[in-house]
Order: structure tokens, then C-alpha cells, then sequence
């Protein structure tokens, strides 16, 4: 899947059922599910990746300590860019393409 097929699922009722955990979080939040998608990140507080998308969760969520934690769990200083920005990195990074 590519970032632009993924984005097309944006506008689904559900989330595809062939999506991967990370994923699947990054289009419950998206849509609206942050509950959801927060179950999802923390399934797995060892995985880096995992622990990011908690963080980025938590600075959506505007609980930027919180975020703060799960940054340094994930191996991170922050996210210098928009929300936006880091919705879009994680899920490039989720897909394998790039980790920023």
C-alpha cells in the first residue's frame, strides 16, 4: 500500500480490514476514533514506532507532558513540524517508507 492509497481510505466508514495496527490507529484518530486509536498505541510500549504514535496522540490530545514521555520512549526529542506533518511521517514510517 502507498501513502496515497492509504489516504484514499480516509473517506471509508471503516477502516480496511487488511490495515496493520499503526495504521488502523492513524485512521481511527483521523476519523474522529481517538479513543480507539490510543487501545492501539498502547498494545506494544516497547516498539518504538508504537510509543511514537502514543506521543503523537498525546500532543493531539494537547497533554504535551504526557507526549513528552512517550517521545523520549520512542527514542525522540519531539516533532518540529505541524500535527499534520507528523500524522503524515508516522504514517510514511508505518508503511516502511521513511522514518523522519
Amino acid at each position: 500500500m502507498t501513502f496515497q492509497e492509504f489516504e484514499a481510505t480516509l473517506g471509508a466508514k471503516q477502516p480496511p480490514a487488511t490495515l496493520p495496527l499503526l495504521l488502523r490507529a492513524l485512521w481511527l484518530e483521523r476519523n474522529g476514533q481517538w479513543s480507539g486509536a490510543h487501545d492501539i498505541a498502547q498494545r506494544d510500549e516497547a516498539d518504538p514506532l508504537f510509543c511514537w504514535l502514543h506521543a503523537y496522540l498525546h500532543r493531539r490530545e494537547g497533554d504535551l507532558g504526557n507526549a513528552g514521555h512517550w517521545y523520549r520512549r520512542a527514542g525522540r526529542t519531539g516533532f518540529a513540524g505541524t500535527e499534520a506533518e507528523e500524522w503524515q511521517a508516522l504514517a510514511q514510517a508505518a508503511l516502511g517508507k521513511e522514518i523522519v
